[in-house]
Protein backbone atom coordinates (compact mmCIF):
# COMPACT_ATOMS: atom_id res chain seq x y z
CA UNK A 1 0.00 0.00 0.00
CA UNK A 2 2.62 2.67 1.25
CA UNK A 3 6.29 2.63 0.93
CA UNK A 4 6.40 3.70 4.64
CA UNK A 5 7.60 0.07 5.45
CA UNK A 6 11.10 1.32 3.91
CA UNK A 7 11.47 4.24 6.44
CA UNK A 8 10.55 2.22 9.66
CA UNK A 9 13.95 1.07 10.60
CA UNK A 10 14.85 -2.60 11.90
CA UNK A 11 12.06 -1.96 15.06
CA UNK A 12 8.72 -1.86 13.92
CA UNK A 13 6.79 -2.14 17.19
CA UNK A 14 3.84 0.32 17.40
CA UNK A 15 1.81 1.13 20.82
CA UNK A 16 -1.92 1.95 19.81
CA UNK A 17 -4.05 3.69 22.76
CA UNK A 18 -7.57 4.63 22.22
CA UNK A 19 -10.90 3.51 24.19
CA UNK A 20 -12.95 3.77 21.01
CA UNK A 21 -12.09 -0.29 20.21
CA UNK A 22 -13.23 0.38 16.39
CA UNK A 23 -11.49 3.26 15.50
CA UNK A 24 -8.55 0.87 17.01
CA UNK A 25 -9.03 -2.19 15.06
CA UNK A 26 -9.32 -0.10 11.69
CA UNK A 27 -6.14 1.41 12.84
CA UNK A 28 -4.25 -1.12 13.81
CA UNK A 29 -4.91 -3.45 10.06
CA UNK A 30 -4.16 -0.05 8.61
CA UNK A 31 -0.77 -0.01 10.34
CA UNK A 32 0.12 -3.30 10.10
CA UNK A 33 -0.15 -2.67 5.97
CA UNK A 34 2.51 0.09 5.93
CA UNK A 35 5.00 -2.23 7.55
CA UNK A 36 4.07 -1.77 11.62
CA UNK A 37 3.48 -4.23 14.57
CA UNK A 38 1.13 -2.95 16.02
CA UNK A 39 -0.03 -3.61 19.96
CA UNK A 40 -3.04 -2.51 21.31
CA UNK A 41 -4.61 -0.61 24.01
CA UNK A 42 -7.59 0.79 25.60
CA UNK A 43 -7.05 2.74 28.23
CA UNK A 44 -4.02 4.78 30.58
CA UNK A 45 -3.73 1.49 32.57
CA UNK A 46 -2.81 -0.75 29.75
CA UNK A 47 -0.79 1.24 27.33
CA UNK A 48 1.23 2.57 30.74
CA UNK A 49 1.55 -1.23 31.22
CA UNK A 50 2.96 -2.27 27.80
CA UNK A 51 4.95 1.21 27.58
CA UNK A 52 6.96 -0.43 30.80
CA UNK A 53 6.99 -4.15 29.96
CA UNK A 54 7.83 -3.84 26.38
CA UNK A 55 8.50 0.26 25.28
CA UNK A 56 7.86 0.27 21.42
CA UNK A 57 9.48 2.37 18.82
CA UNK A 58 6.55 4.65 17.61
CA UNK A 59 3.28 5.05 19.48
CA UNK A 60 0.04 6.59 18.84
CA UNK A 61 -2.03 7.76 21.91
CA UNK A 62 -5.38 9.32 22.04
CA UNK A 63 -5.59 12.06 24.86
CA UNK A 64 -8.63 11.78 26.32
CA UNK A 65 -9.51 8.10 27.43
CA UNK A 66 -11.79 6.51 29.89
CA UNK A 67 -9.78 6.09 32.81
CA UNK A 68 -7.88 9.31 32.41
CA UNK A 69 -5.37 11.20 30.23
CA UNK A 70 -3.24 9.98 27.72
CA UNK A 71 -0.16 12.40 29.01
CA UNK A 72 0.70 9.77 31.70
CA UNK A 73 1.12 7.35 29.07
CA UNK A 74 3.12 9.61 26.95
CA UNK A 75 5.21 10.51 30.47
CA UNK A 76 6.05 6.81 31.10
CA UNK A 77 7.04 5.88 27.19
CA UNK A 78 9.22 8.90 27.24
CA UNK A 79 10.93 7.76 30.55
CA UNK A 80 11.66 4.28 29.24
CA UNK A 81 12.30 5.00 25.40
CA UNK A 82 13.39 8.23 25.09
CA UNK A 83 13.68 7.83 20.96
CA UNK A 84 9.85 6.87 21.18
CA UNK A 85 8.44 8.66 17.86
CA UNK A 86 4.82 9.61 19.33
CA UNK A 87 1.60 10.83 18.36
CA UNK A 88 -0.95 12.38 20.21
CA UNK A 89 -4.82 12.24 18.71
CA UNK A 90 -7.14 14.54 20.13
CA UNK A 91 -10.48 15.69 19.58
CA UNK A 92 -13.42 17.74 21.93
CA UNK A 93 -11.24 21.32 20.59
CA UNK A 94 -7.97 19.78 23.07
CA UNK A 95 -5.45 21.25 20.42
CA UNK A 96 -3.86 23.39 24.20
CA UNK A 97 -3.59 19.74 25.45
CA UNK A 98 -2.09 18.74 22.14
CA UNK A 99 0.62 21.34 22.63
CA UNK A 100 1.29 20.44 26.27
CA UNK A 101 1.89 16.92 25.08
CA UNK A 102 3.98 17.70 22.79
CA UNK A 103 6.17 19.49 25.53
CA UNK A 104 6.35 16.43 27.41
CA UNK A 105 7.72 14.61 24.74
CA UNK A 106 5.13 13.79 21.92
CA UNK A 107 6.56 14.29 18.03
CA UNK A 108 3.47 15.13 17.06
CA UNK A 109 0.22 15.79 17.44
CA UNK A 110 -2.94 15.18 15.26
CA UNK A 111 -6.75 16.36 15.33
CA UNK A 112 -9.12 13.65 14.87
CA UNK A 113 -10.38 12.29 12.98
CA UNK A 114 -6.67 11.47 11.27
CA UNK A 115 -6.29 8.69 8.95
CA UNK A 116 -3.55 6.59 9.13
CA UNK A 117 -1.35 8.15 6.26
CA UNK A 118 -1.48 11.32 8.45
CA UNK A 119 -0.26 8.95 11.08
CA UNK A 120 1.89 7.53 9.03
CA UNK A 121 3.55 10.38 7.73
CA UNK A 122 3.90 12.03 11.43
CA UNK A 123 5.41 9.46 12.96
CA UNK A 124 8.10 8.88 10.30
CA UNK A 125 8.98 12.91 9.88
CA UNK A 126 12.83 13.69 10.81
CA UNK A 127 13.73 16.81 12.06
CA UNK A 128 13.10 20.11 10.77
CA UNK A 129 11.34 19.04 7.73
CA UNK A 130 7.28 19.23 7.98
CA UNK A 131 5.62 16.43 7.43
CA UNK A 132 3.33 16.55 3.97
CA UNK A 133 0.15 18.50 5.26
CA UNK A 134 -2.92 16.41 5.37
CA UNK A 135 -5.38 15.38 3.02
CA UNK A 136 -8.24 16.76 5.10
CA UNK A 137 -6.84 19.66 6.87
CA UNK A 138 -8.78 21.77 9.32
CA UNK A 139 -11.59 24.56 8.62
CA UNK A 140 -10.77 28.05 9.17
CA UNK A 141 -13.81 27.96 11.20
CA UNK A 142 -12.30 25.29 12.81
CA UNK A 143 -9.38 26.59 13.19
CA UNK A 144 -10.56 29.84 15.14
CA UNK A 145 -13.07 27.12 17.24
CA UNK A 146 -10.46 25.46 18.28
CA UNK A 147 -8.55 29.08 19.25
CA UNK A 148 -11.33 30.09 20.94
CA UNK A 149 -11.41 26.79 23.34
CA UNK A 150 -7.49 26.94 23.97
CA UNK A 151 -7.72 30.52 25.39
CA UNK A 152 -11.16 29.27 26.86
CA UNK A 153 -9.54 26.57 29.27
CA UNK A 154 -6.33 28.91 29.70
CA UNK A 155 -8.80 31.20 31.28
CA UNK A 156 -10.23 28.52 33.47
CA UNK A 157 -13.25 28.16 31.63
CA UNK A 158 -14.21 32.02 32.45
CA UNK A 159 -16.59 33.31 29.86
CA UNK A 160 -15.90 36.89 31.03
CA UNK A 161 -12.56 36.51 31.00
CA UNK A 162 -11.97 35.14 27.71
CA UNK A 163 -14.03 37.61 26.14
CA UNK A 164 -11.91 40.02 27.74
CA UNK A 165 -8.71 38.34 26.26
CA UNK A 166 -10.34 37.68 22.48
CA UNK A 167 -11.69 41.12 22.48
CA UNK A 168 -15.07 40.12 21.96
CA UNK A 169 -18.43 40.17 23.12
CA UNK A 170 -18.93 38.28 25.99
CA UNK A 171 -22.52 36.97 24.37
CA UNK A 172 -20.97 36.55 21.56
CA UNK A 173 -18.36 34.24 23.17
CA UNK A 174 -21.35 32.32 24.95
CA UNK A 175 -23.04 31.60 21.35
CA UNK A 176 -20.27 30.25 19.63
CA UNK A 177 -18.99 27.93 23.19
CA UNK A 178 -22.87 26.69 22.65
CA UNK A 179 -22.42 25.78 19.53
CA UNK A 180 -20.84 22.67 17.99
CA UNK A 181 -17.44 22.89 16.66
CA UNK A 182 -17.13 22.89 12.94
CA UNK A 183 -15.75 20.34 10.61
Amino acid sequence: MDSAGDDLGPDRTLLLVDDDEPFLKRLAKAMEKRGFEPELAQSVAEGREIALRKPPAYAVIDLRLEDGNGLDVVETLRERRPDSRIVVLTGYGAIATAVAAVKIGATDYLAKPADANDITNALLSRGEALPPPPENPMSADRVRWEHIQRVYEQCERNVSETARRLSMHRRTLQRILAKRSPR
